[in-house]
């Protein structure tokens, strides 16, 4: 009888004649023999048979193991994955975009043929037909080897992970088999490099949120948040827009983005420990290395809040700790904070007078663009101390772009409205006034707002900021507060609250310089108080 032996077979083949006892010492040249040679000469010779064995010797375990045809393709193909990429002659499954020397489109191609490029990681689509136990000891094999780019291993998990988990890239995976998909979240996550920028972060925050809805173990979880942290200020907005669990009321999982960011603050604390408290780099470090993804992290977070307020059941309490997380990292502009504050005060009609003002502290008016306090100044959801923060800002910033010079003195007539050591107001009376300037002013009120702050700019700028006209500056304000509080007089103390935590006006003009009213910026797009048109960030 004549046999066809072929990669699919020699494995049923040699258990079968291993049961059989079909040795040499039984007759010269015979079955044994001949398949050892088989597998030898052919098979393991072979990139894809290799794997096709591999594939074939679940199904007849333990005796592929006894007979070492497990360890032997494992060796086979962990060593062609070794080989130099120049030395690739046979076939393999590559569907991700050609580069362009491959495609003949390189701008320094010259007609002439050359050698195909092979790419670094050629082999990882054939593995992702393994399975799970088998692709384990494979990518065990490759890594215990040593030298594999940790790039390459990441992509080659990468890859098996969308092969083999249906609906991955939508983080939702069906429950017809949840302990297997459990399994193999469990097993990327033990394969991943240890190395910094190994896998991407999009491709960890997409493991999370599989291993979230597949409910694997805490340890899991905890390792792949660990993870992102190293890589938040990779992360997107679209990344971090994670589902909320069934029992939820939340659209968003807002606490798991909270637990992110804090592992981001852990991982910046860690890295500054690293260096000496006498070592002169302990300063340089964080400027260097922490303070520029600290600038994308916030500007990130701000992105997501502002999707995020959309929701309607969103809790305060929600944002509001969130956005402090990161309202001590640096931010050249702070129009994304403003922008999502506007989203939620849009989005939830019903917060009361002290949630307004609790979540309108987040964000420093002398950090808001020219467009952003064109917006604001016109925005009658939020409170009348903010409006006429930025009013003062806005004018300020106005006064310094029509190059008069004057940005100092207007300062310095804003902070002599400043209280002293003394107030002269009594409690009650405060706290009365207090009401009126967390009220959202009307559109008549903002229009006269505007008007009386634009005739400050002017008698600033036209006579100087001597003591009378200070004095003048402080009835105008006066005027304005009168029509919004009848019969109610602003007290130092009063304008002190108003002006709570803006008191280093004068003290950043070395800094933020961009932002502060100080700036010579000429690049300032110059903002006056007379546009009606109404301008949305959001």
């Amino acid at each position: 009888m004549t046999v066809t032996l072929n990669a699919y077979n020699v494995v049923a083949a040699r258990c079968a004649a291993e049961y059989l006892e079909m040795y040499e010492t039984v007759e010269k040249g015979n079955i044994i023999y001949k398949l050892e040679v088989f597998l030898t000469s052919s098979i393991f010779r072979s990139w894809k048979d290799s794997i096709i064995v591999l594939q074939t010797t679940k199904v007849f375990l333990p005796w592929s193991e006894e007979l070492k045809i497990v360890s032997h393709c494992l060796d086979s193909v962990a060593s062609k994955a070794y080989i130099d990429t120049s030395k690739v002659d046979w076939s393999y499954t590559y569907n991700r975009k050609k580069l362009p020397s491959e495609n003949g489109s390189d701008p320094l191609w010259n007609g002439v043929q050359k050698q195909q490029y092979v790419p670094r990681d050629w082999w990882v689509e054939d593995l992702s037909e393994l399975h799970i136990d088998l692709y384990k000891r494979v990518i065990t094999t490759i890594k215990t080897k040593g030298g594999m780019s940790p790039e390459v291993i990441g992509e080659a998990l990468r890859a098996y992970a969308y092969r083999r988990l249906p609906g991955f890239s939508k983080g939702k995976i069906p429950g017809s088999d949840p302990v297997k998909y459990q399994y193999l979240v469990d097993m990327i996550t033990s394969l991943l490099p240890t190395e910094k920028h190994s896998v991407s972060c999009s491709f960890l925050i997409r493991l999370l949120q599989t291993s979230v809805s597949l409910e694997c173990g805490e340890t899991v979880q905890s390792e792949l948040k660990r993870r992102i942290g190293q890589h938040l200020d990779e992360a997107s907005v679209a990344d971090l827009l994670l589902r909320a669990p069934a029992n939820e009321t939340t659209t968003y999982d807002v606490d798991t983005v909270h637990e992110l960011v804090q592992q981001f603050m852990l991982q910046k604390r860690s890295g500054r420990s690293d260096f000496p408290e006498d070592n002169e780099f302990q300063e340089m470090y964080p400027a260097f290395a922490s303070d520029s993804s600290k600038v994308k992290v916030a500007r990130v977070i701000d992105g997501y809040l502002a999707e995020v307020s959309r929701d309607p059941n969103l809790p305060l309490v929600k944002f509001v700790n969130l956005a402090e997380m990161v309202s001590g990292f640096p931010r050249p502009s702070h129009d994304g904070i403003y922008r999502a504050i506007d989203m939620y005060l849009k989005e939830h009609l019903g917060i009361t007078k002290s949630e307004r003002k609790r979540i309108c502290k987040l964000m420093d008016c002398r950090k808001l663009s020219a467009e952003a306090c064109m917006h604001a100044v016109q925005n009658e959801r939020l409170p009348l101390r903010v409006v006429v923060q930025v009013l003062f800002f806005e004018q300020a910033r106005a006064t310094t772009s029509s190059g008069g010079g004057s940005t100092p003195d207007l300062a310095g007539t804003i902070k002599s409205l400043l209280p002293g050591e003394s107030h002269g107001s009594s409690r009650s009376a405060t706290t009365n006034t207090d009401e009126d300037w967390d009220a959202v002013p009307t559109a008549e009120e903002l229009k006269a707002l505007k008007g009386e702050l634009a005739t400050l700019r002017l008698t600033d700028k036209e006579v100087g900021c001597n003591d009378t006209n200070s004095i003048d500056i402080k009835m105008s304000v006066e005027k304005v507060i009168g029509g919004k509080a009848k019969g109610l007089i602003m007290s130092k103390k009063l304008f002190s609250k108003l002006w709570s935590n803006k008191d280093r006006l004068s003290e950043n003009s070395s800094s933020d310089t961009s932002e502060s009213p100080g700036s010579s910026n000429a690049g300032e797009s110059k903002s006056t108080p007379s546009r009606s048109r109404r301008h949305s960030l959001s």
